[in-house]
């Protein structure tokens, strides 16, 4: 709460400081751009919400740093608007209602998790306001034919397309699959994604089953896992929930030849949460740091990271990158249009297309941005890149041995 309250008082002392200076030189404000976001900065998911609250302060930092956002022929300076929705769903919508209805807000950038877009999203879509998210990627959001709405998370029933091309090419390829997934919008919606994937590819599905959110224990699906010896468990949940399956299938000595999950891998405080036990693990991730992602506020890509993690004190994952993209996507569609006017920026933002450090972005008829998942493994120390759309990167550590045998 002090680190909130605090850079509340440095963003009013750098307000009184800007009034004061046009004062005093005569000259007149442009007037700000305010973009409006309710975050979670407590409660379950705060861990991962803190990704959004931060990528938006850094990416807003560089662009005022480098003179703003140009609107026609002047430059704006661009304030974040930033509430705490403690994880809690209808205390976002309020939140939203109020960015826009009280304090009249210009422009939404989004919270995480789809049942959170979903919901929120409806708000953007009442009052006619661009939002831009990187935090959902629930197809459901999508499906409704809003207009104001848009995404820079790739299409959640997709998330494990690449994981099962590369499990078509693992040696020996696993036979028996195990879908687990959260009864949320988004691990449904990747449920429903694969379940046909799977299928196609020829593997035999023995287990599809539905979690509850937030679920604490997986004692009975693990004992099914290793009942029915399953090869492969596919598990679509949120950061938590994995860590706790982690544990348990470590404590049951459960060890399929491999499992794959949509969170927590790529990011730097589920493998230390593990330690050892994060070792063999596959996750996804839509974005790595590349000096060949080229953006032209940072540089590039492993310049952005460079700068994240000097600020913040820990390293960005794809959540970080693609909430900096949602700011510089309403940045590049309000420059081109050269307007603040909520309908001329959702249009163009319709049509925007630019590289940025999270990769190029242009988002499809229905809002989303569709960037191909690289399925990532933890190798000891490292965070390996081993397929991606092109195929295969380099070797997996597969089958996974058992836990007495590591």
């Amino acid at each position: 709460m002090s680190d909130i309250i605090s850079r509340k008082a440095s963003y009013s002392l750098a307000a009184v400081a800007a009034v004061a200076l046009a004062l005093s030189t005569g000259t007149a404000m442009a007037k700000d751009i305010v973009f409006g976001a309710s975050v979670q900065l407590t409660g379950p998911v705060a861990n991962t919400g803190r990704y959004y609250r931060d990528a938006y302060e850094l990416a807003i930092e560089k662009i005022n740093a480098a003179g703003g956002v140009k609107v026609g022929s002047e430059k704006q300076k661009l304030v974040l608007k930033l509430y705490d929705n403690q994880s809690d769903v209808n205390l976002s919508v309020r939140q939203y209602t109020q960015l826009v209805s009280q304090d009249k807000v210009d422009f939404l950038l989004g919270p995480f998790a789809s049942n959170f877009a979903l919901a929120d999203s409806a708000v953007s879509e009442k009052y006619k306001i661009p939002m831009v998210q990187g935090g959902g990627a629930s197809d459901q959001i999508f499906a409704r034919k809003f207009k104001y709405i848009f995404g820079t998370l790739a299409p959640a029933s997709n998330y494990f397309g690449s994981t099962i091309d590369m499990m078509k090419d693992l040696k020996p390829a696993p036979k028996s699959v195990a879908l687990l997934y959260a009864d949320d919008s988004f691990d449904v919606s990747v449920a429903d994604g694969t379940r046909p994937k799977l299928k196609a590819a020829g593997f035999d599905v023995v287990m599809d089953e539905r979690y509850s959110t937030n679920a604490t224990d997986f004692n009975s699906l693990l004992s099914q896992i290793r009942s029915k010896n399953v090869d492969a468990v596919l598990v679509a949940g949120h950061e938590t929930e994995i860590l706790n399956f982690v544990r348990q299938a470590k404590s049951l000595t459960v060890a399929p030849k491999m499992y794959s999950f949509t969170v927590g891998v790529p990011s730097e405080d589920f493998r230390k949460a593990l330690g050892k036990d994060a070792d063999y693990a596959f996750g996804m991730t839509a974005w790595l740091p590349s000096a060949a992602q080229k953006d032209r506020w940072f540089g590039d890509a492993e310049k952005f990271a460079q700068e994240y993690k000097t600020k913040f004190g820990y390293e960005p994952d794809y959540h970080a990158a693609s909430g900096a993209a949602d700011v510089e996507a309403l940045v590049q569609a309000i420059e081109e249009v050269g307007s603040t006017d909520p309908a001329k920026v959702r249009d163009a933002l319709a049509k925007v297309k630019f590289e940025s450090l999270y990769g190029p972005i242009a988002f499809g008829e229905n809002g989303q941005i569709d960037l191909p998942q690289t399925v990532i493994q933890v190798q000891g120390d490292a965070l390996v890149a081993i397929h991606d759309a092109k195929g295969a990167l380099k070797p997996a550590k597969y089958p996974m041995p058992a836990w007495n045998a590591r």
